[in-house]
């Protein structure tokens, strides 16, 4: 598909933001195809967002959600992502070659195959619409099912941090409610959090000021440059990077260690252990 690409100025020019995914040239068997059948499958192969999207910026996507192409009406789907092993697919494709290209304005990812296989034959008798089926895509509603929070609270209970999955459980529905389209979360899990006699407002701050709108492993965390602000669910309120200190052996954000990195995790959620809970900034009662 490189040579294609090169060769494509006359009939196919990306718009700005563009995020074209090569097919790997083994996988077009026949490069005879008409001009019209290689410009379907560059359109096909090609999303346009608000910017480009890097492989990091995919796999923060949630899995399940659809990206649109520029061929008409037709959208293509993350059909597995797991950041542990840096693995993606689109329409059950892996993306095998990441960031082959990266612009402000254009990215371009190696993929294995079409995301669907196109005879031009097919197309002519049939049309695009029954050829291409639409794949079923992720809602804003399922985004924040897709947390598993339930999960979270029962595995929180097991593992020994019974007080904070309680206070958790208690402010769930005011998180689900103002974060309708929470995709991933980081949640640092202190073992004790004695909030439960205090009012309902300084338990639901107090929670919020442990997550994280965003998936962060341990890893990830590491190698965040110091002093780097990290956003929680308090508008007003982040944690910060400390790094990894001599005096303790884990990292430190917001002077407070991670005891048990990585404790609980799934493609859309992370939980570490912290020695204690992290201070609040003063609150009237």
């Amino acid at each position: 598909m490189a040579d294609l690409l090169h060769h494509s100025p006359s009939f196919f020019k990306p718009p700005q933001n563009s995020t074209i995914f090569a097919i790997k040239d083994s996988a077009i068997k026949n490069t005879s195809h008409p001009l019209w059948f290689l410009k379907t499958l560059l359109l096909y192969h090609t999303t346009t967002t608000s910017k480009p999207h890097s492989f990091d910026d995919l796999l923060h996507v949630p899995l399940g959600t659809c990206l649109p192409t520029l061929l008409r009406n037709k959208n293509v789907s993350l059909t597995k992502l797991d950041r542990a092993t840096n693995t993606l697919e689109i329409n059950h494709v892996p993306i095998s070659n990441p960031n082959i290209f990266l612009a402000d304005k254009l990215a371009i990812h190696g993929v294995l195959a079409p995301f669907y296989p196109l005879h031009p034959q097919d197309l002519l008798q049939r049309g695009f619409d029954s050829v291409i089926p639409s794949p079923t895509c992720r809602s804003n509603g399922d985004a924040v099912n897709g947390v598993e929070w339930s999960k979270v609270v029962r595995s929180l209970s097991a593992k020994g941090y019974a007080s904070f999955s309680l206070a958790l459980h208690s402010v769930l529905d005011g998180i689900k409610k103002e974060y309708k389209g929470l995709g991933s979360v980081t949640v640092f899990a202190p073992p004790d959090l004695a909030l439960l006699g205090y009012p309902s407002s300084f338990l639901d701050r107090a929670v919020r000021l442990h997550i994280l709108p965003r998936r962060f492993s341990y890893q990830e965390l590491t190698s965040m440059p110091v002093r780097t602000l990290l956003k929680t669910l308090v508008p007003d309120d982040s944690l910060e990077v400390d790094g990894v200190l001599d005096f303790v052996p884990g990292m430190v954000v917001s002077g407070v260690e991670i005891v048990a990195p990585d404790m609980l995790a799934s493609q859309n959620f992370v939980v570490h252990g912290i020695s204690r809970a992290f201070k609040m900034a003063e609150v009237t009662l």
